[in-house]
């Protein structure tokens, strides 16, 4: 079996000229991403190995998670895949992740995770909103296998509020 958390960053400013990739967060974002990962913390979910996108407001978000789960920004490891609006990079990300990865963490865009939630869970959801979460469990052994998973927890700011 293995298990896929995907997040998408928080909600992220726009106040500051700098480049997308330096976008840093909101001040709701912090706040949003911190209710989430408070909420996620409390269940059976640990993932074992923990990916984000190399933009600030992804890293930022990951990083909120990492200190609300008691993790160590140690266990964060950055991809450029992740990096992506599309999904297919992020999908050929996950496919060639070592079969050894059991449960792993993804922090990055949309509507790349939007599209991958759908594609591979069985909940489809309109819009993976800023600091939500949806876990994806399939029963594969390897990750370059991954097609129909099912939808194990679905995590909006919206609903914790």
């Amino acid at each position: 079996m293995k298990i896929l958390i995907v997040v998408r960053h928080a909600k992220s400013s726009w106040k500051y000229d700098v480049s997308d990739i330096d976008r840093p967060l909101k001040s709701v974002g912090i706040t949003d991403a911190a209710l989430v990962s408070n909420k996620f913390k409390m269940g059976d979910y640990k993932p074992e190995t923990i990916f984000s996108s190399p933009a600030k407001r992804a890293f930022e978000t990951c990083k909120i998670f990492i200190a609300n789960m008691g993790y160590s920004n140690k266990n964060i490891q950055i991809s450029d895949q992740l990096y992506d609006f599309g999904g297919n990079k992020v999908v050929n990300f996950i496919k060639s992740l070592d079969k050894n990865h059991k449960s792993i963490m993804i922090f990055g865009h949309n509507h790349a995770l939007t599209a991958i939630v759908n594609t591979y869970g069985d909940i489809n959801i309109d819009n993976l909103p800023t600091s939500g979460l949806v876990i994806i469990k399939f029963e594969i052994d390897s990750w370059k296998d991954i097609e129909n998973g099912k939808t194990e927890l679905i995590l909006f700011p919206r609903h914790l509020k």
